[in-house]
């Protein structure tokens, strides 16, 4: 008989002792050892793909649970995004997800052009947008507030200018979590 402490096993973490006879293999119930992936190493995974195909990620959202999630990523071209652009990108990141394996779990590729409420990720997206009302969320709150609605006034490389029923706002650009473009 050997005697085993926690390990790591093919992904799973096995708690406490047990034992097992020498040459047997059982199946112990064990906990799934998660990876923590984020937005940003989505987007920097995927990103090089999609500037093969000649597109851009304008961003990338994770939502569901684990072992459910929904990678939903949006993408731009010069000439703009067909359903066929859509399908050729979810081919090329789905390759690159699966190498790459940053998800844990069973997950759902979406792949979409940015719509009229286009997502807004980067200082270059910000720029493009200025004289535009946006909405945005912060991940602190900023004069007290983390939720925004008005007209992009100015937007530099850090920091956003934001003119909300009148009143200015300096939101740093690291400080926001989503933002998009409000339609007409």
């Amino acid at each position: 008989m050997e005697t085993f402490g926690p390990r790591l096993v093919r992904g799973f973490l096995f708690r406490g002792r047990f034992e097992l006879p020498r040459g047997s293999f059982f199946v112990v119930a064990g906990v799934r050892r998660e990876a923590a992936v984020t937005t940003t190493v989505l987007q920097e995974l995927l990103a090089p793909g999609a500037e093969a195909l000649g597109f851009e990620v304008l961003a990338v959202e994770l939502s569901g649970t684990p072992g459910r999630s929904v990678v939903r990523v949006y993408i731009d071209g010069a000439n703009g995004v067909t359903v066929d652009d859509c399908a050729r990108a979810s081919h090329q990141f789905s390759a690159i997800l699966d190498v790459e394996d940053p998800i844990p779990g069973k997950y759902a590729l979406e792949v979409s052009s940015p719509g009229l409420d286009r997502p807004l990720s980067k200082a270059k997206h910000f720029r493009a947008a200025v004289g535009q009302e946006i909405r945005l969320k912060t991940d602190v709150a900023v004069n007290g507030r983390r939720r925004f609605r008005g007209r992009l006034d100015d937007a530099g490389v850090e920091c956003l200018e934001l003119i909300v029923d009148g009143e200015t706002y300096r939101i740093p650009l690291s400080r926001v979590v989503k933002a998009r473009v409000v339609p007409e």
